[in-house]
């Protein structure tokens, strides 16, 4: 444990500093994908911010990553490594991949997603799920669903089409069209672009705009913006993403997939 409470041996890191929690994916020599590993330690941070927003210990939550990449979704080879356990592999990571989604939505405290690099696969949904979203110019997202010959996941077709629209979704995903930070702004997916070094001063511009304001007010402008209701037909959409990327998995083209992507990746 170092001072502040984090582990740096963990693949995600909790601290809490002056009322605000971060919290960072920590396996930057995997460009952050997700195992469900990262997956279990991220729920457990966000669980913990969940206890300190309802006791006020804090006025918000910062999602971050270390490296050069926010994360690349779920990690191919970790996927082509199960084997004949694919199915169960695939039923807990995106399983867990929706209980963050889900947990992020549900705090009671605002989020703020701060992303550097690349964002693909699941990982959009750390960005779908989180309240303020800061990006570099150089960012840019992306499914590679129809590539690798997944189902998609973490909110591609559960969230985002109601951010963006569903024609729009349905063009990126079909033809695997790359989202750059400057188009998810204009489209309403993020809230701001800035230079790579300009992240952390947009982070902290925000946190201190929203340490200044009522904080159950906060809490009830997230509970009607999303309503129970939105709650839990997105927990139901995103149900039906992970059933049909465990169905999809097993298929014998979805391995041919995941090994010409690695091997060209």
């Amino acid at each position: 444990m170092t001072d502040d409470g984090s582990d740096s041996s963990s693949l995600v890191e909790f601290s809490v500093n002056a009322g605000q929690a971060t919290i960072t994916l920590n396996r930057p020599e995997r460009h952050n994908s997700l195992t469900p590993a990262l997956t279990s330690e991220l729920l457990e941070a966000l669980n913990r911010a969940q206890v300190l927003g309802q006791d006020q210990d804090i006025h918000s939550v910062v999602l971050r990553a270390e490296g050069s990449n926010f994360s690349t979704g779920g990690d191919v080879a970790a996927f082509l490594e199960a084997g004949t356990e694919r199915a169960d592999y695939a039923r807990l990571l995106v399983g867990q991949l929706n209980q963050a989604i889900l947990a992020i939505l549900h705090l009671s405290v605002p989020v703020i997603c701060r992303v550097q690099g690349i964002v693909t696969g699941g990982s959009l949904g750390f960005v779908l799920a989180s309240d303020l979203v800061v990006a570099t110019d150089e960012t840019w997202f992306a499914p590679f669903y129809s590539v690798v010959g997944f189902a998609p996941d973490g909110g591609w077709s559960a969230i985002l089409p109601d951010v963006i629209g569903i024609n729009r979704t349905r063009e990126i995903q079909l033809l695997n069209r790359k989202i750059s930070a400057q188009q998810a702004q204009s489209w309403g997916l993020i809230n701001s672009v800035v230079p790579q070094n300009g992240l952390d001063d947009q982070v902290q511009q925000w946190q201190h705009e929203l340490a200044g304001k009522v904080q159950s007010s906060l809490a009830c402008t997230k509970q009607t913006l999303r309503t129970e209701n939105d709650l839990a037909q997105i927990e139901a959409r995103l149900e039906l993403e992970r059933q049909t990327f465990v169905e999809q998995i097993v298929k014998p083209e979805v391995e041919q997939g995941m090994q010409r992507f690695l091997n060209r990746s």
